[in-house]
């Protein structure tokens, strides 16, 4: 087990096996009220490290998890090992290999397709959702036939080119995945430099950025987002909440628009001064929300 630091926050790192990878997982806390927290694009379990101490302080089990292909978890090659439904199965397996009975799912980016995907497609593994600037798939399919979104996902497109985006991303020690984020952040002093410089290393791993892009590939060139879409989406009944950075350059705010036609139990909490990294951007105000809104959860049930 490894300890990390990252400014006051410390927690230890594990590997753990779960749908036949071993997965790096970022641990603190304990108890049977686990915290599974999923990472985005291009990041790791490292996005969370302010939300971490946090929660374990507040009587949480934390797990944060590198997502397949990311950072310290086993790196499949073939395409179809990125396919929404392995995710899902990923998360299933994470969840058992926890043993925890009471689970509440967090994901962001990435992180946050996979856990609106999962709480619809197996909502009794889990008993409450909070989503952080990821759309939920039916506002996105109507938002991106509209300027507003179409014209901030072009990066998409381009990801589904064979190797050159690998080529581009990883030029002079991945300089444009650093530029991702000092483009993006909107709060520097929370997601300084050396954090970004970790992104990078992790970008740079051999196969790591075919890995990432693979998602994509795997949404789109693999049908992975077509299969979901003919399978429909069921109205989350559990708990969900979502929070919003309103200066995200990557994700339309109208994404929200009409999201209480696909979640009966919906709380959103919009944040001014944060974008598409919103939890990295105003860490503070994203724990004292999740904290606070687990606690009235709670104790309504």
């Amino acid at each position: 087990m490894l300890q990390h630091s990252a400014g006051k926050d410390l927690y230890a790192f594990q590997q753990v096996s779960a749908n036949h990878l071993s997965f790096r997982v970022a641990v603190a806390g304990s108890g049977d009220r686990l915290l599974l927290c999923l990472h985005g694009f291009p990041e790791s379990a490292l996005s969370w490290h302010h939300q971490i101490a946090p929660m374990a302080h507040a009587r949480y089990r934390v797990w944060a998890p590198d997502l397949r292909g990311y950072a310290g978890t086993t790196r499949p090659t073939d395409l179809d090992a990125y396919c929404i439904e392995t995710l899902l199965d990923d998360v299933t397996a994470l969840i058992n290999e926890s043993g925890s009975r009471h689970v509440t799912l967090v994901g962001h980016d990435w992180g946050g397709i996979i856990a609106w995907y999962y709480a619809m497609r197996k909502p009794t593994m889990i008993d409450a959702l909070i989503v952080l600037n990821a759309p939920h798939p039916g506002c996105f399919e109507r938002e991106i036939r509209r300027w507003r979104q179409f014209h901030r996902s072009w990066y998409a497109a381009l990801f589904q080119i064979p190797w050159f985006p690998e080529t581009v991303l990883t030029a002079g020690h991945a300089r444009v995945i650093g530029a991702i984020f000092e483009r993006m952040r909107i709060q520097p002093e929370h997601l300084p430099d050396d954090i970004v410089h970790l992104y990078r290393q992790q970008a740079c791993a051999p196969g790591a950025l075919t890995a990432m892009l693979n998602y994509y590939r795997a949404a789109l060139l693999g049908g992975g987002a077509a299969r979901q879409q003919k399978l429909g989406y069921p109205v989350i009944d559990i708990p969900t909440l979502v929070i919003w950075g309103l200066q995200d350059c990557a994700l339309a705010r109208e994404n929200l628009d009409g999201l209480e036609k696909f979640v009966t139990d919906l709380t959103i909490v919009k944040i001014e001064n944060a974008g598409h990294f919103v939890h990295q951007d105003d860490p503070q105000r994203v724990t004292h929300e999740i904290l606070s809104w687990l606690q009235r959860h709670l104790q309504r049930s």
